[in-house]
């Protein structure tokens, strides 16, 4: 019997597509840059939304270590969830946590590195391959790494795996991997990389001749797909799809569109279309500042040449995990994205209209760090809650 760990109860309303918007923005604290101003209306701070669900959030698995990852395994399955220090486990349809999987490669589980998200191959039926990323050691640096191999069909291991991504220029620096692996639908993966934080190598998020805080773009064997914009630059790394990130740990594709949410500094979290070729101006603009407090390079949040935000968040939601919804359960939900906070932690949702934000709730602030979300088969959504002694959270109506 599991366990329910709290109830929230929330009032019921209309679906978002219905609603109008206010001049009451979602409840949040003060803004650590308030001189900066969004460059068009709702860019920030967009109207509340309506309370669509009582929701009931339980435990639907314990005994996990800074749970990174999940991924669905088809036909009842069950689950793939990664572990920050090292290990991927199989979680049963019914939340029985397996023992580690072996066969994976070294990790480098230090500072925010570890093994981080996990994909099932679009082939899965047919060749059993599966995707993750990871901080990979090097002679005592690090890089985010991407590789496949070859799940068992009794679920306890992987054979063959390969490495098909290794960021360059490795970094001394521990922390901002990125890092999430999605597919596109025609035979290609998106990673997304961080920049490693320290001032020295954040400018390399504008350096070509790099992959730190970049999307990239490989096939599903490493190589370099066709059409992808810099291919034919002497100066520029071929995998490159966009650039000027800082660090990317939320993507999804939606009718071939790809999104992502990354962390920003102190202020400045953001919500991005990505479109290839284009600069998202990390750290020549930002609507964040230094976690000192200093302005973070001219203090400019626009320069031309470099892409908006379609939102961005001040004070931060420490954004992780995100999805679009799309399954049957929550049915006044359907098309939001649904974000994983780890500060202040929760849920954050998003009403979308014509690739715009029009809204946003607050949900499950009691849940704590949230780290990655996933829809179960039945339209549940199941929350990581990053922590020493992690668990999945399972939420449905109540």
């Amino acid at each position: 019997m599991r366990s329910v760990i709290f109830v929230i109860a929330l009032l019921t309303s209309s679906a978002s597509a219905g609603w109008s918007q206010s001049a009451n923005p979602v409840r949040q604290g003060p803004a650590n840059v308030p001189e900066f101003s969004p460059a068009f209306a709702e860019q920030t701070r967009a109207p509340a939304m309506p309370q669509a669900h009582d929701l009931v959030a339980e435990v639907f698995a314990r005994g996990l270590s800074h749970p990174w990852g999940i991924a669905t395994l088809p036909g009842g399955q069950g689950f793939l969830v990664t572990e920050r220090p090292g290990r991927m486990r199989h979680v049963s349809a019914r939340g029985v946590v397996g023992p580690p999987l072996v066969g994976l490669p070294p990790v480098a589980a230090e500072g925010q590195g570890g093994l981080l998200d996990v994909a099932i191959g679009p082939d899965f039926a047919r060749d059993r391959l599966i995707y993750w990323t990871y901080a990979k050691p090097v002679s005592g640096r690090f890089a985010t790494a991407a590789a496949r191999g070859r799940l068992s069909a009794d679920l306890t291991a992987i054979t063959g795996a390969t490495d098909i991504f290794v960021q360059t220029p490795l970094s001394a620096t521990p922390a901002h991997y990125g890092s999430r692996i999605v597919f596109d639908g025609d035979g290609h993966a998106f990673v997304t990389t961080g920049e490693h934080s320290s001032a020295r190598e954040r400018v390399l998020a504008q350096d070509l001749t790099t992959t730190f805080g970049k999307v990239v773009r490989i096939s599903l064997d490493g190589g370099i797909p066709a059409g992808n914009p810099f291919a034919d630059l002497t100066a520029a790394r071929p995998e490159i799809w966009s650039l000027g990130h800082r660090n990317i740990q939320g993507a999804f594709v939606d009718d071939g569109a790809l999104w992502t949410i990354e962390h920003g500094p102190q202020g400045g979290d953001e919500l991005n279309r990505i479109r290839a070729g284009r600069n998202y101006g990390w750290p020549v603009i930002t609507y964040g500042e230094d976690y000192s407090g200093r302005a973070i390079g001219g203090a400019e949040t626009a320069r031309d040449g470099m892409e908006q935000p379609i939102y961005y968040w001040d004070p931060v939601i420490a954004p992780a995990g995100m999805l679009r919804y799309d399954g049957g359960l929550f049915r006044r939900w359907t098309g939001d994205i649904l974000i994983s906070s780890l500060n202040p932690g929760g849920i954050v949702r998003l009403g979308l209209r014509d690739g715009r934000v029009v809204g946003e709730q607050r949900l499950l602030a009691p849940l704590g760090r949230v780290r990655d979300l996933e829809i179960a088969p039945d339209g549940s959504l199941l929350a990581l809650l990053d922590r020493a002694d992690g668990l999945i959270a399972r939420i449905r109506p109540k």
